[in-house]
């Protein structure tokens, strides 16, 4: 039997995901991260992007975020999302209109927009989208 961690991911209005793990994938700010049971103790700040949770049946959840914070422990991970919804729960075409919201307020330049909140909204779309690309080539869908 593989070893396994037990890995929470809670976002302020629910908790996403709570089981066991061979091994989770997530974005950390310093780069990609790769965390097997019995890591080294960890914390560190999440992009935006996917987390991905290789369960101990083969099976995988794929969980997008919009930001957080990732604390490992030997038996335990840990994610605080702002926002964590499942990839398969994604709206592409709301991703999308985001994307295009925020493009056109960093192009407009009025002076007007607060241009780090343009920045964060389009990385966020941007995430989004690839999440839902990422599931799909995996699903074939």
């Amino acid at each position: 039997m593989a070893m396994t961690v037990h890995v929470d991911i809670v976002s302020a209005e629910t908790e996403i995901f709570s089981g066991t793990a061979t091994m989770v994938h997530a974005s950390g700010v310093m780069g990609e991260l790769g965390l097997l049971p019995r890591h080294s103790p960890l914390m560190t700040k999440l992009k935006p992007g996917e987390i991905r949770v290789d369960r101990p049946d083969g099976s995988h959840e794929h969980i997008y975020v919009s930001g957080g914070m990732l604390e490992v422990q030997p038996h335990c991970i840990t994610v605080l999302a702002d926002t964590a919804i499942r990839a398969k729960d994604l709206d592409e075409a709301q991703a999308l209109q985001a994307k295009e919201r925020a493009e056109q307020m960093l192009r407009d330049r009025n002076g007007e927009i607060d241009f780090a909140v343009a920045e964060r909204e389009l990385a966020e779309a941007l995430a989004q989208l690839q999440t839902i690309q990422k599931l799909r080539k995996m699903t074939g869908r």
